[in-house]
C-alpha cells in the first residue's frame, strides 16, 4: 500500500487545480467541472484517512458527499440551462443579475 503522503499531495494538487479553475474561468460548465473537482479531492481525502485508521467512516462520509454533488449539478445544470435560455449566452461575466 502506498504511503497516505501520496494521497494527499495528490488531493492537494487536485484541489488547488478547481481553485485555479473556478477562478480563471468564465465558462460555468469549465465551472462546475473544477467544483466537482475540489469535491473529488476532498473524498480522496476521507478515504485516504479512512485507510489509514481502518474505520469506514470516511467511506460512508464519500458516499454522501457523492449523492450531494449528484443534486447539485442537477440543480446548477437546470439553472445554467434556464440562464441561457434567458441571456442567450452562458460567459458568467455578462450574466449580472438572476432577474429579467
Amino acid at each position: 500500500m502506498a504511503p497516505i503522503s501520496i494521497y494527499l499531495i495528490l488531493s492537494a494538487v487536485l484541489f488547488t487545480t478547481g481553485v485555479v479553475g473556478v477562478l480563471i474561468r468564465k465558462n460555468p460548465l469549465i465551472m462546475f467541472m473544477c467544483i466537482e473537482m475540489m469535491l473529488n479531492a476532498a473524498n480522496l481525502s476521507f478515504v485516504a484517512f479512512a485507510r489509514q485508521h481502518n474505520q469506514l467512516d470516511g467511506q460512508i462520509f464519500v458516499f454522501f458527499l457523492m449523492a450531494v454533488a449528484a443534486a447539485e449539478v442537477v440543480v446548477a445544470m437546470a439553472i445554467l440551462v434556464s440562464l441561457f435560455r434567458l441571456r442567450r449566452t452562458a460567459d458568467v461575466t455578462k450574466i449580472d443579475a438572476m432577474s429579467g
